[in-house]
């Protein structure tokens, strides 16, 4: 079945449009809470980012939320890998992280973690948005929900992540560039770094509401790429707005994204004998990776874009490690759910035991040049069925002799799942071939 609301990430959508409004935030929260209900649950966790809309989302969650008759426990502003962690040791059953994770401040999102902190089930999520087309009914006033403050949110959280690093090993002597996003690590990142023994040097860590993602973070790499140099850090470590996704900088400002940090993990986890099946990447990832893991013996397999298929990959074959290009990185035998911090945490460990820097580690794992356009569309429009669209598609797909047994690149064409956006994306082994094909099947579907 369709959903109406729900994307691959939540509810998500420009603030004061339908449906990230208030009255449609009660309504989810009433609608949420009585579904909840019925599966026993009568807590839940509500978390955010720093965004300013976040103040009047859950003001109207909580509401919604207590008309049905759940209790709220309020976090303030914090990772959505730590709300998932929290549902659990809460044994709250339910969380909600508000935050709209890498988009600009004017977004926001309402997403769902389950009482084991991962994302809600297709069934669950389809049966919340049936509750959504009745009309609200709120419970006797004896039963209303209460809300309460967690005052030790961020502090509870700071001290699971430093117990995923192990403790044999420091930071001492490494010098660090954090860039926050001025998003929902910004207080929590760098005191867990430094707390381990680090020299950190922070960045993106004044968040005043509106500045969430501007010009900083994992989508907007060039002021740590221009810090770790200035500083001569060993590198850099950018999360986005929610602290789900990483990207890394080496000494040298050069960008680690989320595949070679996987090929780090994968690689470290099989020398220590600890890799558990193999690696779980996305149709994004790029080739080089599979390529690597391929050499090394590891099983690789591609799910749809989206954490929450990475880790349904995961579930289903029992594996440990997987991930996405754009930094969503889950070590499932540690977390639930994307965590920047603790993949971080994770490739830091590497580095102390092997003595190897970062820029050593990474360059075991070539890349494959990868372009990746993005066009905007009318969301009434249906490029993609476009007959010029399908041959350029072709014409790529032939360039890159797809489909037979020496392929020199491959063509991803889809529908962004949180954004109006079609992604055009073109691989090929050298940067000119990958650039010329992905222009000539993003200009079709401008065209269309």
């Amino acid at each position: 079945m369709t959903r109406k609301y729900f994307g691959t990430d939540g509810v998500r959508g420009k603030v004061g449009e339908y449906p990230i409004t208030p009255d449609f935030a009660l309504k989810l929260g009433w609608a949420a809470g009585r579904v909840l209900s019925r599966l026993g649950t009568k807590k839940v966790i509500i978390g955010k980012d720093t965004r300013i809309s976040g103040y009047m989302l859950e003001s109207a969650l909580e509401a919604g939320l207590s008309a049905a008759g759940i209790n709220a426990i309020l976090t303030g502003p914090l990772p959505t890998p730590a709300v998932a962690y929290l549902t659990k040791t809460f044994r709250a059953e339910a969380g909600i992280v508000i935050s709209a994770s890498h988009n600009p401040f004017y977004d926001n999102g309402i997403k769902f973690f389950s009482a084991a902190g991962e994302k809600l089930p297709d069934d669950v999520e389809l049966a919340i948005e049936a509750e959504l087309d009745k009309d609200i009914e709120c419970v006797d006033s004896h039963l209303l929900g209460k809300a309460k403050r967690m005052e030790d949110a961020a502090g509870r959280y700071i001290e699971f992540c430093k117990g995923t690093f192990p403790s044999q090993y420091s930071l001492a002597g490494l010098k660090l560039v954090v860039d926050c996003a001025n998003g929902a690590a910004y207080h929590i990142a760098p005191n867990v770094l430094s707390e381990l023994g680090a020299d950190v040097t922070v960045i993106g860590n004044q968040p005043n509401g509106v500045n969430i993602n501007e010009n900083c973070g994992a989508t907007s790499m060039a002021l740590l790429q221009k810090t770790v140099v200035e500083c001569q850090a060993d590198m850099g470590i950018a999360l986005d707005g929610d602290s789900d996704r990483i990207m890394m900088v080496d000494s040298k400002g050069n960008v680690i994204d989320g595949d070679q940090i996987l090929f780090i993990l994968a690689k470290q986890a099989l020398i220590n004998g600890n890799l558990k099946g193999g690696v779980v990447g996305t149709l994004m990832s790029n080739m080089g990776l599979e390529v690597a893991l391929g050499k090394l013996g590891i099983p690789f397999v591609r799910a749809k874009v989206g954490d929450r298929y990475v880790m349904e990959q995961l579930l289903e074959k029992d594996w440990w490690l997987g991930g996405e290009n754009s930094g969503h990185v889950i070590c499932r035998n540690l977390v639930t759910t994307g965590d920047a911090i603790v993949a971080a945490l994770q490739v830091l460990s590497v580095v102390s035991e092997t003595g190897k820097t970062i820029d050593e580690l990474v360059s075991e794992m070539p890349m494959m040049p990868q372009t990746l356009v993005n066009v905007r569309f009318n969301s009434e429009s249906a490029p993609l069925e476009s007959q010029a669209v399908m041959d350029a598609v072709k014409d790529a797909e032939a360039a890159l002799k797809v489909g037979t047994d020496n392929p020199v690149g491959r063509i991803l064409l889809r529908k962004s799942g949180t954004e109006p956006l079609i992604r055009v994306m073109a691989e090929a082994n050298c940067v000119e071939l990958a650039e010329q094909w992905a222009n000539h099947i993003a200009d079709a579907v401008k065209a269309a």
